[in-house]
């Protein structure tokens, strides 16, 4: 039977069955490999095994050269054309895990930021209640001033009965 258009994928015989690849794990060996080309020792690796090339296929025993300086070293071009044609999906996939875990750190970030704000006006409006009710409350000082005022009552009172005594007295 072939294979109709109209078929939904799922639904098509298939005579060998499509290979499952985590793509988690895929993801991260890409990232490994991206990351590594972008190191210093990476290009240095590079840099040795393309001058040991170069140097092997220039100066080496003419019957062991494998690649001609007269063709412009046409086998190391497209060995290092292969390299890069794997190196940018590779670059890119990690670019795109990347780009995934960034909106996720964002939108936490925003979630974070908005149990903040919630959080800074909810002591904001603590504190204008507790200022609120301080100013009903008694502080030391007035307590003090008043303590203060009666002493000096009693004080005054005291004298004027010392006197009114001896005045009585006399």
């Amino acid at each position: 039977m072939a294979d109709r258009l109209d078929t939904p994928l799922e639904a098509r015989r298939r005579w060998l069955p499509r290979p499952r690849v985590d793509e988690d794990a895929f993801g991260k060996i890409a990232e490994g490999i991206a990351k590594f080309m972008g190191t210093p020792r990476f290009l240095f690796y590079m840099t040795v095994f393309c001058a040991t090339w170069l140097t092997w296929n220039t100066f080496g025993p003419q019957d062991l050269r494998f690649d001609s300086v007269a063709l412009g070293f046409t086998l190391l071009t497209l060995m290092l054309s292969l390299q890069a044609s794997y190196s940018a999906p590779l670059i890119l996939l990690a670019q795109a895990r990347q780009t995934d875990r960034d909106r996720v750190a964002a939108e936490q970030d925003r979630q974070r930021a908005e149990r903040n704000l919630a959080d800074t006006e909810y002591l904001a409006r603590e504190m204008a209640a507790l200022r609120l009710a301080l100013n009903e409350v008694a502080t030391r000082d007035f307590v003090r001033g008043e303590l203060r005022n009666l002493l000096e009552d009693i004080l005054e009172e005291r004298k004027g009965r010392e006197l009114g005594a001896r005045d009585a007295g006399s």
